[in-house]
C-alpha cells in the first residue's frame, strides 16, 4: 500500500467523523512477517480498513485493542508473543500486565505495535434564545479552548467570539442535528422554549445534556417532558440547574461551572452539583470487552474474530 492510499482511508474517516486507530510495528524479534513500520487502521466497527502488520495472527488481538483504545481514549505499547500453545499458556500465567500479549500460534517471534487512537472533536452544542448572552458567550470561548468544536444555535446572536458553526435559522429542526454520545449540549433557552428544544433533542443520546434554569422551572420542564411522554432515561440525565457548585456568580464563572460539569461527566468524576451536599457516584458508562487470544489461526483463510476488510 502506497502512503497515497494510507491518505485516503484518513481522509474518509475523518470526513465521516468516525473514530479509529493506527496500529504501527515498531520493533520486531525472531520470526514474524510483520516488520517494523507496518501500518493497520481499524475503524470505530472493527473493521481493518487499510493496511496489515503481517497476518491474522498479529491482527486479531491488535482489533480488540484498537477498539479499547478508541473506547479510552489512550495510546498503548503492545508486546505481542506470537508463541506455540504452550508457550503462550505459560506466558499468560506468568505475564500481569494488560499491554502483553500471548497468541496461541507457530509463527514464533515477538513483535511490538503502538496503537495510536484518533477521534473526532467533541461537538458543543449551545442552543440559544437570542439576544445578547454572556453566559453563551462565555461558554463559546470556554469550549474552544478546550477543543470542542463549538455550535451555536441561536436565531438571533450577539456573539465577540465566534464559534466553528453558527445556525441562525428561525425554527431549526434541532433533531436534523448530528448529535452523537461524546457530544454536550447546553441549552440557554430561558424558559420559553426549553421543553420544546429538550423534546426536539430526546431522541439523541449526547453524554452530557445541560438545562440553565431556576430550580422551580427545571422541575415545571421536567414534568412537562414526563407528561409527553419523553423517555425517562433522557430525562433523568437532564443536568439543570446546569453547572457544578463553585460559588459562581457572574456569567463567566457559570459558564465555567458548566463546562467543569462537561468535563467531570466525560471523564467519569463524581462532583458536588448546585444544590447538593453530596456528589453523585460515577455515572460515566463503559463498555466491557473481552478478548479471547487462544486458538488464534495463522491460516489466512481461517475466520477471525473481526474478518478482515
Amino acid at each position: 500500500m502506497t502512503s497515497k492510499s494510507l491518505a485516503g482511508a484518513i481522509s474518509r474517516l475523518e470526513a465521516e467523523r468516525r473514530s479509529y486507530a493506527i496500529a504501527t510495528v515498531v520493533r520486531v524479534s525472531g520470526s514474524s512477517l510483520g516488520k517494523p513500520g507496518f501500518k493497520m487502521v481499524v475503524n470505530d466497527l472493527g473493521e481493518i480498513v487499510y493496511g496489515t502488520l503481517g497476518g491474522v495472527c498479529p491482527e486479531g488481538p491488535i482489533i480488540s485493542i484498537a477498539l479499547e483504545c478508541i473506547r479510552e481514549e489512550e495510546p498503548r505499547l503492545i508486546r505481542l508473543h506470537l508463541e506455540s500453545t504452550e508457550e503462550a499458556v505459560r506466558g499468560m500465567a506468568a505475564s500481569n500486565s494488560r499491554d502483553e500479549i500471548f497468541v496461541e500460534t507457530f509463527c514464533g517471534g515477538t513483535m511490538e505495535i503502538f496503537v495510536d487512537p484518533v477521534l473526532p472533536a467533541r461537538r458543543l452544542y449551545i442552543i440559544g434564545q437570542g439576544g445578547k448572552d454572556d453566559v453563551e458567550e462565555a461558554l463559546v470561548r470556554i469550549g474552544k479552548i478546550l477543543g470542542f468544536e463549538v455550535w451555536v444555535i441561536d436565531p438571533m446572536p450577539v456573539l465577540e467570539a465566534e464559534p466553528d458553526q453558527l445556525v441562525t435559522e428561525v425554527d431549526f429542526d434541532l433533531s436534523r442535528l448530528e448529535i452523537g454520545p461524546r457530544d454536550c449540549v447546553v441549552v440557554l433557552t430561558k424558559g420559553e422554549r426549553d421543553v420544546k428544544v429538550l423534546e426536539a433533542i430526546s431522541g439523541k443520546r449526547p453524554i452530557y445534556v445541560g438545562l440553565m434554569a431556576s430550580s422551580k422551572r427545571a422541575m415545571r420542564d421536567l414534568e412537562i417532558l414526563r407528561e409527553r411522554r419523553v423517555d425517562e432515561d433522557f430525562i433523568s440525565q437532564i443536568s439543570t440547574p446546569a453547572g457544578i457548585e463553585i460559588g459562581a456568580k457572574t456569567p463567566p464563572e457559570i459558564a465555567l461551572s458548566i463546562m467543569a460539569e462537561i468535563v467531570a461527566r466525560i471523564r467519569g468524576a463524581a462532583v458536588l452539583r448546585k444544590g447538593e451536599t453530596q456528589p453523585p457516584t460515577s455515572t460515566r458508562k463503559e463498555a466491557e470487552t473481552t478478548i479471547s487470544l487462544s486458538g488464534l489461526s495463522c491460516d489466512p483463510q481461517a475466520s477471525t474474530p473481526q474478518d478482515k476488510k
